[in-house]
């Protein structure tokens, strides 16, 4: 199977996934808290459904928050890495930041992906070798250099303080939620940069790690390794990802 039939079938499980939150209202929607303290609706449960319903084939592998973690993913050479709704707290409170995130990895790297955001429009497909689409309402920024860009920031870490140190260098920071829907908008060119010190699940960024390999960008932890996917512990430390024009500055402020 070519990646561009896995677009296909990543394009109709958002189609999918959109239909089933039509149920749902963003801030009108009651929510649970899960062991760890996230929370958790019935629209995440009903996202997964869809997802794993109409993704994985048989010969291949899933991963998801949502999903009880099955080991037998190690041993496949495909595997699904899902996060059916990212930005649940965003989803909660109404703020337009969330998506529906998916990505497929191949003999351990990210090859496809696809995300959507409901509430905006947004929608980011991309696979290696097929480059990546952005349709939505946001056109193309491409900064040359770091103190001309926008970079995404988590919304939680600027609240927190743990931005003000970025001040002297002179990009603009944009506090948003939904770590995926960041790393679309820096594959597409929306934003220029984004990055996290805080760890992350696989799941949370494997839609966005392959939106940045299909463009061309830089994706890397925090310590700028290389990430590996589909581990047995799918905790990873923080993320680093930025259009290519701006791997070296961003590498020599952050490492």
């Amino acid at each position: 199977m070519g990646h561009a039939q896995d677009l296909v079938w990543i394009s109709t499980a958002l189609d999918e996934a959109l239909a089933a939150l039509e149920e749902f209202t963003p801030g009108a929607i009651e929510s649970t808290l899960k062991s760890g303290g996230d929370p958790l609706t019935e629209a995440d449960l009903a996202v997964d459904r869809v997802l794993r319903t109409i993704l994985p084939a048989e010969d291949e592998g899933w991963l998801s928050e949502e999903t009880i973690d099955s080991l037998d993913r190690l041993s496949r050479r495909r595997v699904w890495i899902v996060d059916p709704i990212d930005g649940t707290r965003e989803f909660i409170d109404g703020i337009p930041e969330w998506c529906v995130s998916i990505g497929l990895i191949e003999d351990g790297q990210p090859v496809a992906g696809g995300i959507h955001n409901p509430a905006t429009g947004e929608r980011v497909m991309g696979a290696v070798g097929c480059g990546v689409e952005y349709a939505g309402p946001h056109g193309a920024l491409g900064a040359s250099t770091l103190v001309e860009a926008r970079v995404g920031a988590s919304r939680s870490e600027v609240m927190r303080g743990e931005w003000d140190g970025y001040g002297a260098s002179g990009f603009a920071i944009v506090p948003m939620g939904s770590v995926a829907y960041k790393l679309a908008l820096v594959a597409s060119g929306r934003l220029d940069a984004t990055w996290t010190r805080s760890p992350k699940n696989e799941w949370d960024i494997a839609g966005g790690a392959a939106l940045l390999a299909a463009s061309g960008g830089w994706a890397a932890l925090i310590d700028g390794s290389t990430p590996t996917w589909n581990n047995r512990d799918t905790l990873v430390p923080g993320f680093i990802a930025t259009t290519p024009s701006l791997r070296d500055e961003v590498s020599a402020l952050l490492l």
